[in-house]
């Protein structure tokens, strides 16, 4: 039987998203055994972020200094801007490097389920961003779900005053995907995005 602390971690890292109560329980024993190697290097990496974490005051992003790395990056395209709903889909995105502009972070979508309002998310700050001016294109990064489209709506509702490109991520097939497999709602985006061959 483990000791308290260290069933204190293993349920500490049992809350973490992707990891079980057995997934944490082998992480543990990998840290305990390979102490040197893995936990000491762990602990000084959490220990250093957890001393610098910030939240940058332009996009939202979370990152160890503020304003973060991609709005002080001069490569960066500023007259784009891709508005997502999460800093996880920042980074997907960034991972991709298929996009040269910066971003904006609201930090959840619409639900009226949940009780998110506008008010909630960092949609006013998303505005002045654009009333500010210098911004020629707004992508907007909404997940596919009901309440990212229900986002998009309203955000595209309040940005329309302005003098700015507004587009959209594409949603309908996934590459590789085979058409036996899609729900109802992709296949009916896909074919509403049809577009000519040639």
């Amino acid at each position: 039987m483990a000791s308290p602390e260290i069933e204190t971690l293993t349920q500490a890292l049992a809350r973490l998203p992707g990891l079980g109560p057995r997934s944490a329980r082998r992480a543990v024993l990998h840290l305990l055994k390979k102490r040197e190697g893995a936990m000491a290097p762990l602990l000084r990496a959490l220990e250093a972020v957890n001393e610098r974490l910030a939240t940058c005051d332009i996009c939202g992003n979370v990152d160890t200094s503020n304003p973060c790395g991609v709005c002080t990056d001069p490569r960066r395209d500023s007259r784009a801007l891709c508005v997502v709903e999460e800093v996880s889909d920042l980074w997907a995105l960034d991972r991709s490097r298929l996009f040269p502009g910066r971003f904006h972070v609201l930090g959840g979508r619409l639900s009226a389920l949940e009780g998110v309002r506008p008010e909630d998310l960092a949609i006013d700050s998303l505005i002045r961003r654009i009333a500010a001016g210098g911004i020629d294109e707004v992508v907007l990064a909404m997940n596919a779900t009901l309440e990212g489209q229900t986002t998009a709506h309203y955000i595209a509702e309040r940005i329309e005053q302005y003098p700015v490109r507004l587009t959209q991520l594409a949603h309908g097939l996934p590459v590789g995907g085979e058409l036996d497999y899609l729900d109802e709602g992709t296949l009916a985006q896909a074919l509403r995005a049809r577009r000519p061959i040639g």
